[in-house]
C-alpha cells in the first residue's frame, strides 16, 4: 500500500454533513419585537403627521425586521430624505428607494435638512 493510500485511511470524516451549519443557525441570536407603550406610539404618530404634512423632509427611523429563518429579528436604522408617507399601504418611502412599514417602526427622529448621523 502506498503512503498516500495509507494516509487516506486517517482523513477526517464528516459523518453528519450539515450539522455544523445547523449548530451555527441555532446559536445565532435574534432580538424580540419591541412592544411600544401608548406614549411611544403617540410620539411616532405625531412625527409621521409632520412628515406627511411636509414640515420636515429628513428622518432617522429605527424599525424591526423579522428574521426569515427563526423567531425574532433585528432592529435596523435608515436615514434619509422622506419622499412620501403612504397611509393606504402603511409605508414610509425614502428618496433613495427604501420603504419601511409603518407598523414596524420602533423609533423615529426628525432631522433638520443637512444633518447627518454623527455615528
Amino acid at each position: 500500500m502506498t503512503n498516500y493510500d495509507r494516509a487516506a485511511q486517517f482523513a477526517p470524516f464528516a459523518a453528519l454533513t450539515g450539522y455544523d451549519s445547523i449548530v451555527e443557525e441555532t446559536a445565532r441570536l435574534t432580538d424580540g419585537r419591541p412592544i411600544l407603550d401608548e406614549d411611544e406610539k403617540h410620539i411616532i404618530d405625531v412625527q409621521l403627521r409632520e412628515l406627511r404634512q411636509g414640515a420636515v423632509r429628513r428622518a432617522r427611523i429605527s424599525y424591526f425586521v423579522p428574521d426569515e429563518r427563526k423567531r425574532g429579528g433585528a432592529i435596523l436604522r435608515h436615514e434619509g430624505e422622506v419622499a412620501a408617507v403612504n397611509e393606504t399601504l402603511r409605508l414610509i418611502l425614502f428618496a433613495d428607494g427604501a420603504g419601511i412599514r409603518i407598523d414596524d417602526i420602533v423609533e423615529a427622529e426628525l432631522l433638520p435638512d443637512g444633518e447627518e448621523d454623527p455615528r
